[in-house]
């Protein structure tokens, strides 16, 4: 299932920290990792879980282990900032143009009405605590892991379960089996978690791929902090 839009007829705000996200990702995509060419840049700003738990900025080769005793290698660069500024750096990078495309997606037809809901500013507070709680998941998943995380979508599952525990019945568009369809929020993001919680159950920790840690991670989150933000809102959206 691929959400590819939603109800936003009771929107009341122009969710302009949430363009700014989007426009943010794209920019330092193209900009700063050079469409994902500049090796350099992109493993010197990544989220690597043992740096973090050492505070030790690693670089040259690193070999990776699997559980079946197969081997990989992953080049590390160092940064010229601390490694914990990586927790913010490694939200706004990508590992290549359909990683960003969906993420924005995802994003575009989320994020809003979250920021609608959440005002300017506490949206952007928002959806960097969800970042940095998702990061954190991966990281006590797997604390002695040297493979770079990166990516937006820690950050995004914290709009989704925010979006899902705040809009539980809203219509959104999907494609689901080549069909355009709509179904409840709860039945989009219900499939969506679902599946990131039984993947990440048979994906072990610090083996690469996708972080399924930290999706559930930034979801939880996302779930948790959505209504303490909301209090005091004077204007929140009626319509489910």
């Amino acid at each position: 299932m691929f959400p590819i839009g939603d109800d936003n007829s009771d929107r009341t705000i122009v969710p302009a920290v949430n363009y700014a996200i989007i426009g943010l990702n794209v920019l330092v995509f193209v900009v700063l990792q050079q469409f994902g060419s500049n090796d350099h840049f992109t493993y010197a700003f990544s989220l690597v879980p043992k740096e973090i738990m050492t505070g030790v900025d690693l670089s040259g080769v690193q070999v990776v282990r699997d559980e079946l005793g197969n081997t990989g290698r992953v080049d590390l660069y160092t940064s010229p900032l601390p490694v914990y500024f990586n927790f913010l750096s490694s939200m706004f990078m990508h590992g290549g143009f359909m990683h960003l495309f969906g993420n924005m997606l995802f994003l575009w037809v989320f994020g809003d009405n979250i920021e609608n809901l959440l005002g300017h500013i506490r949206y952007g507070v928002f959806y960097l605590l969800c970042g940095f709680a998702a990061a954190l998941g991966q990281i006590l998943m797997g604390p002695d892991s040297v493979i770079p995380m990166l990516g937006a979508s820690g950050a995004i599952s914290g709009v989704l379960g925010g979006y899902l525990i705040s809009f539980p019945h809203r219509r959104v568009r999907a494609i689901l089996f080549n069909f355009l369809t709509e179904v409840p929020a709860y039945v989009a993001l219900g499939i969506w978690i679902v599946y990131q919680i039984v993947l990440g159950f048979f994906t072990p920790a610090g083996t690469g791929g996708v972080a399924y840690a930290a999706h559930i991670g930034g979801f939880v989150a996302g779930l948790v902090l959505v209504k303490l933000f909301a209090i005091g809102r004077s204007q929140q959206p009626n319509r489910q």
